[in-house]
């Protein structure tokens, strides 16, 4: 454990070392003032076009929409999925009104809440501790249970491709649409093939934190051109074909900005250095940790490589110390050859530098606390309400969530920060 002697003595990064930060290059800025010398500063311009080229040609798809964001991405999957087996809604109505739809349980809440935006409901899905990804034997529990449902998203957790094979087989039997939202996995391969391809429809994001940025930006990504018409059509306001502006369904403006695909059009080339970079800290973690009771964020290795966009650590249940979390904040006591992921995070904040938690399961978060949850065993939600009253851990996501944490990950960090880093982390152990 970290004691007020090992505190005083940690010497703080001069310049903040974050968890993972835009890599510059330099074409980048050159695209942009081509979109500013050309005067196309919209949602119109060579910029958007060649991105868009450019990364349908890298994933292996026929269509790629820019848009403003990846989450307008996913909401646009979501969308088109739900006309595509419900119909047109009635005005201010979503297309999923009163329909379920299996959700990934560990992830952001941007792969969710476009569900919600269509007046779905999510069901999620426990999480499987080969990838840390969507349970292909929960997802079958929960066609058992819930056997209408016809829409899975499944998010990619941290740059690792989940059971691919599994889950879209599991799709197919039960005639359900899959939504891939590799919004964290660009560059990620299962199987020999890219991420962003798997599903009937495909997200992707230019977040300031992934592994190649826009600063904001996404992209839908689909084989079908009629789809990649209609999402360019409801991203645009859904004008129609007129000489004065024409609405017949709802839209958005979710374009994305010929500025911001300047810059993704200059980073495109530098995704497989990115990802090398990205692997060179995983496995530097991985051999620095090699002592402790801890592992990294696993991957099958015969089927997949991920693009290693973060880098986590999961502590072995035997060296958690005593903690409890609350809504916002928690409380550890520090044990002699223990640790766990708030004291770490602590440590590395003393250092300047950036961590967090995992990502807290949807089905613990107070939005989504009464929808349905889904493990292999069936209905979890009774076992995580326990769970929230401080009783054993039930499920795969929850102990992820008790147990884990992201390491910073920046591809700027150099090999003696990552050090200090690792040092520190030790020290937590002590």
């Amino acid at each position: 454990m970290l004691t007020q002697e090992t505190i005083g003595a940690l010497k703080p990064f001069e310049k903040k070392l974050y968890l993972a930060s835009p890599t510059m290059h330099g074409e980048e800025l050159s695209y942009v003032q081509e979109a500013y010398d050309t005067n196309w500063l919209s949602t119109v311009g060579k910029n958007i076009d060649e991105s868009e080229r450019m990364i349908a040609a890298l994933i292996g798809c026929s269509h790629a929409v820019g848009l403003s964001c990846g989450t307008a991405a996913l909401h646009m999957a979501v969308k088109l999925a739900g006309e595509r087996l419900y119909g047109m809604p009635r005005p201010n109505q979503g297309t999923l009104r009163g329909k379920k739809v299996f959700c990934s349980d560990v992830t952001f809440d941007a792969s969710v809440n476009p569900v919600a935006y269509e007046d779905g409901e999510a069901v999620f899905i426990d999480t499987e501790t080969d990838t840390w990804n969507m349970d292909p034997a929960a997802l079958k529990e929960a066609f058992r249970i819930y056997p209408e449902v016809k829409i899975v998203v499944m998010a990619h957790l941290y740059g690792t491709p989940g059971k691919v094979d599994e889950i879209r087989a599991i799709c197919r039997e039960h005639g359900a649409l899959l939504i891939e939202d590799a919004a964290e996995s660009l560059g990620a391969t299962y199987q020999g093939k890219q991420t962003g391809q798997f599903g009937d429809y495909n997200a992707i994001s230019f977040n300031g934190n992934k592994i190649i940025t826009g600063s904001s930006g996404g992209m839908f990504l689909t084989n079908n051109g009629e789809d990649a018409e209609k999402v360019r059509k409801w991203s645009t306001q859904a004008r129609e074909n007129a000489p004065w502006y024409e609405h017949e369904e709802i839209g958005y403006n979710y374009r994305m900005s010929n500025v911001i695909a300047g810059i993704i059009r200059g980073q495109i080339p530098h995704l497989s250095e990115h990802i090398e970079r990205k692997k060179e800290i995983y496995e530097r973690y991985r051999e620095g940790f090699s002592n402790l009771p801890v592992s990294m964020n696993p991957y099958d290795e015969k089927k997949s490589e991920p693009n290693f966009w973060l880098s986590c650590l999961l502590i072995d249940q035997e060296a958690m110390c005593r903690t409890v979390r609350g809504e916002r904040e928690a409380l550890f006591l520090p044990e002699t050859g223990k640790s766990c992921p708030t004291e770490i995070l602590d440590a590395i904040r003393l250092l300047n530098a950036e961590g967090r938690p995992v990502w807290k399961p949807m089905h613990l978060q107070p939005i989504y606390r009464n929808n349905a949850f889904i493990t292999a065993k069936g209905n979890g939600r009774a076992r995580s309400n326990a769970y929230i009253a401080g009783g054993e851990i039930p499920d795969v996501g929850a102990d992820l969530f008790h147990r884990g944490l992201c390491l910073p990950s920046d591809n700027k960090m150099k090999p003696e920060e990552q050090d200090r880093i690792i040092e520190v982390v030790k020290a937590c152990f002590m």
